[in-house]
């Protein structure tokens, strides 16, 4: 295969499928949109939880650990009793939040158009 050609752009490891994966967790984007434009870039874990109506502490612990693994925010802990715990933006974090600000900005001027799609079975919005 050539670079460039169609077929590699479709490959398993490529970069579309690669930034899905980033979004493979539920939370993914809105824990980076509330580290962002709610906090500055950086909260520790209870701010977050209560900045996010609707996650559960476990998944919320879940979605920060694989964040983290993905290199899309750090974990710093202080040396408190107990210890305060906070998560920051990385520099790719930072990078990756510009897109979901354009997806999320284009829900907000689509609202309508999104109200009138048919819920799924699993979700928590009311018909």
């Amino acid at each position: 295969m050539k670079p460039g050609s169609a077929d590699e752009d479709w490959r398993e490891d490529c970069a579309p499928r690669r930034v899905l994966e980033l979004f493979a967790t539920k939370w993914t984007s809105m824990v980076l949109h509330t580290l962002h434009a709610r906090h500055g870039g950086r909260a520790r874990t209870g701010v977050l939880h209560r900045s996010l109506p609707g996650i559960s502490k476990k998944m919320l612990t879940q979605t920060l650990r694989e964040m983290e693994s993905s290199g899309l925010l750090t974990r710093h802990v202080a040396g408190t009793v107990p210890p305060a715990v906070e998560y920051r933006l990385t520099a790719l974090g930072t990078r990756f939040v510009e897109p979901v600000e354009l997806l999320y900005a284009w829900g907000r001027a689509n609202a309508d158009a999104l109200d009138r799609l048919e819920a799924r079975p699993t979700s928590r919005r009311q018909a």
